[in-house]
């Protein structure tokens, strides 16, 4: 397993070509070699090609749009293939279709050709949640029916362990239910907000093994999962900068686990 970050962590230092450049050097100095590339400016895929071989990285997977996913399928594995990444995303479900078994059954209508499409051309279709995808609908929440629905070549999850862990599951046993679907996952930790109110969000979102979550037992779990990457994700960092957030995450994973950089 490999180490890498979700660059929506820092999304404000990605909105033109100049700083999406000096963010990759500085993650780069960091010491990670991977990136989800997410949340970005527009950019040309020969840009990114080479701005990612400048820095030592690779391009581990992307969240883009899901109209592009849905309507320029072909183009959108085109360009992915030019830097080097097969693995596209969604980050959720789209907001029309949460909440309702019939929100649901229409992302299986749109969503299920289009990750066989996906799969055919050489990608593959990753879903990322949040909490609400542990929410029942009709008996069963929506990884559940993910699960049934699509084949396995067909889809894999991004897992995001702190909504997981925040929606109240027991996180290793979830990555036990998901294994070989995991290739790519998502690294977060949190601790409860103050009752204060002087956070501004519920949870707290801080740099991992800084929070309450037990990650020793989750990466201990992944590494017979059949993950390949674990992407930092910290949302928000709240006054701290990104980039030592990001530091501080690596540092603490690798210092652990020092297989994983």
């Amino acid at each position: 397993m490999k180490i890498g970050a979700q660059l929506y962590t820092c999304n404000a230092h990605t909105q033109n070509l100049n700083d999406f450049e000096l963010t990759l050097e500085k993650v780069s100095k960091i010491g990670y070699k991977s990136v989800q590339v997410s949340g970005t400016c527009p950019y040309e895929p020969e840009w990114l090609r080479d701005k990612l071989q400048q820095y030592g990285l690779i391009c581990a997977m992307t969240h883009i749009a899901p109209t592009r996913i849905v309507n320029e399928t072909e183009e959108v594995v085109k360009q992915h293939a030019i830097f080097g990444c097969k693995h596209i995303g969604i980050g959720g479900m789209p907001g029309e279709m949460r909440n309702t078994l019939e929100g649901y059954n229409e992302f299986k209508k749109m969503f299920l050709p289009v990750a066989k499409k996906m799969r055919d051309l050489g990608a593959k279709l990753l879903y990322h949640n949040h909490e609400f995808e542990f929410d029942k609908l009709a008996g069963k929440d929506v990884i559940e029916r993910i699960l049934e629905d699509f084949p396995e070549d067909s889809i894999d999850f991004t897992l995001d362990l702190g909504w997981a862990a925040y929606a109240g599951k027991d996180v290793v046993k979830l990555i036990k239910l998901l294994n070989g679907r995991l290739s790519r996952i998502h690294l977060k930790d949190w601790v409860d907000s103050p009752k204060d109110g002087s956070i501004p969000t519920d949870p707290y979102l801080r740099p991992i093994y800084e929070g309450k979550l037990d990650y020793d037992a989750y990466i201990d779990a992944l590494s017979t999962a059949g993950c390949e990457y674990m992407l930092v994700e910290q949302d928000w960092c709240y006054d701290e900068d990104e980039f030592d957030c990001l530091k501080r995450s690596f540092d603490n994973v690798v210092r652990r686990f020092p297989n994983v950089k």
